[in-house]
């Protein structure tokens, strides 16, 4: 499974980011641009994925590991984002609410 870190994240540009938190989650901040499609609806939301490689974050760096590796057993090219929105948030990075 491929995963970056916080800095490698915030140096990344045009990579489609997924969040996986619930939605309550989501909405109490996010990284900018990160677009919600949460794990519990993920297998019926599919099509929503990006074509092009992405990136996966949660809250810690579990769920959304576990994401990754589902994701990648059925084709798709995701990196998980180690430390997740919590590790984000604590290094004062920006979020969108």
């Amino acid at each position: 499974m491929k995963s970056i870190d916080i800095a490698q994240l915030a140096a990344r540009e045009g990579v489609p980011l997924i969040d996986v938190r619930e939605r309550d989650e989501y909405a109490a901040g996010h990284v900018p641009g990160a677009v919600n499609l949460p794990l519990s609806e993920l297998g019926e939301r599919l099509e929503e994925l990006p074509g092009e490689a992405f990136d996966v974050i949660c809250q810690a760096g579990g769920r959304s590991a576990r994401a990754v590796q589902a994701l990648e057993a059925r084709g798709y090219d995701a990196t998980n984002v180690e430390g997740g929105t919590g590790a984000w948030i604590a290094e004062g990075r920006p979020v969108e609410q």
